[in-house]
C-alpha cells in the first residue's frame, strides 16, 4: 500500500509540473512591451502546402528592446511569413525589406498594461483549477486505497502530504503570475 501512495503522490506531482509548465509558457505569449521571439510562437505559414510554425522556417531575433528581425530561410516565403504573422492577429505589422521582415513592437498604454495583467491572472486560476483537479484525483485513489485496507492514518498522512505538495504549487503559480504581472505593469 505504501508503494501505491507514493506512486500516486509522485503522479501527481509529475501532472502538476505540467500544469506549471503549460502555464509558464501561456505566459510567455502575453507580450510585455519588450520585443521576445516568443511572441511569434504560435505563428504558423504555410510552407510547401502544409501549415509550419514560422520558427521552422525562418530565424526570429531582436534588433533591441521593441524590434523583432523575421529572416525566413528561403527568400521565396518571404511574403508568406509576413501574411502569417497579420493574420495571427497579434497586433504586429512586419515591414518587408527584401532580406528580412522588421517588426517595430509598440508600447502599450495604461489600460493594456492592465487587461494583459488581467490576462496572465486569468491563465494563473486556469492553473490552479488544473492543479486542484489533479489533487481531487489523488484524493480519491487514496480514498479507494482505504476501502482496499488502507489504514486510516497511512490515509491521513498521505491527504496531508498531497495538500503540502498543493500548497506548494500554488505558491509557485502566484509567484509566476506576480512576477508577470511586474513584468507587463513595468514601462
Amino acid at each position: 500500500m505504501v508503494e501505491e501512495i507514493n506512486e500516486t503522490i509522485k503522479d501527481f506531482k509529475e501532472s502538476n509540473n505540467k500544469s506549471l509548465s503549460f502555464l509558464d509558457s501561456e505566459l510567455h505569449k502575453i507580450r510585455t512591451g519588450k520585443a521576445t521571439p516568443d511572441m511569434l510562437d504560435g505563428v504558423l505559414v504555410e510552407y510547401y502546402g502544409s501549415m509550419t510554425n514560422l520558427s521552422k522556417v525562418a530565424n526570429i531575433g531582436t534588433l533591441d528592446g521593441r524590434t523583432l528581425t523575421v529572416q525566413p530561410w528561403e527568400k521565396n516565403i518571404l511574403g508568406a511569413c509576413a501574411k502569417a504573422i497579420i493574420n495571427a492577429n497579434l497586433g504586429l505589422a512586419p515591414q518587408d525589406n527584401g532580406e528580412m521582415l522588421i517588426i517595430n513592437i509598440p508600447m502599450l498604454t495604461e489600460e493594456r498594461r492592465k487587461e494583459l495583467a488581467k490576462i496572465a491572472r486569468a491563465e494563473g486560476e486556469h492553473a490552479k483549477v488544473s492543479i486542484r483537479n489533479n489533487r481531487k484525483d489523488a484524493m480519491d485513489y487514496i480514498k479507494e486505497l482505504k476501502n482496499e485496507g488502507l489504514s486510516e492514518d497511512d490515509m491521513k498522512t498521505a491527504e496531508s502530504e498531497i495538500q503540502d505538495v498543493t500548497d506548494s504549487f500554488v505558491k509557485k503559480i502566484d509567484s509566476l503570475i506576480d512576477a508577470k504581472e511586474v513584468d507587463i505593469m513595468k514601462i
